[in-house]
């Protein structure tokens, strides 16, 4: 398996946006309000990501107190690293699009709470799309000391 590769997921959050910015120009006003609850639960997400990133890191490293790693568990954690990492970077890309349609309307009240969810929800599915790419990285296997990496 591949590592994720950033410059996909900068394609998908910049497609996303412009996508759904294009699309709120002529639907925003039959929307209802942006919920605020997407941001606590993709901020949990990915402060559960990470955490299962050190520990992760740890047991692969074979470090004092922790069991070793089960390869099929690790492989496991890499698919969810990479769905995190796209679907976070999709989420990202989606608000942004929203950021950018209500930044002209920051002087009425409704796009104005609906700026600041979105920002918050942009700013917590990037922490996801982070602690996504930390685990996809803490599941890797290190190299032997002995391997010389190659120019």
């Amino acid at each position: 398996m591949k590592s994720t590769r950033p410059g996909v997921l900068v394609v998908l959050v910049l497609g996303c946006a412009a996508i759904v910015w294009l699309l709120l120009q002529n639907f925003y006003s039959v929307l209802p309000t942006l919920p605020w609850t997407a941001i606590p639960t993709l901020l949990v997400l990915a402060l559960g990501e990470s955490y299962t990133g050190v520990m992760t890191r740890s047991r692969i490293r074979r470090r004092p107190g922790y069991k070793p790693a089960e390869p099929l568990a690790v492989a496991r954690l890499v698919a969810l690293a990479k769905a995190s990492a796209y679907m976070g970077s999709a989420l990202a890309g989606f608000f942004a699009g929203f950021v950018l349609h209500l930044i002209p309307l920051f002087d009425q009240p409704t796009p104005r709470r609906d700026l600041f969810i979105a920002v918050g929800t942009l700013v917590a599915a990037i922490a996801l799309v982070g602690s996504a790419l930390f685990l996809e990285y803490a599941c890797r296997v290190p190299r032997p000391p002995d391997e010389e990496p190659k120019a």
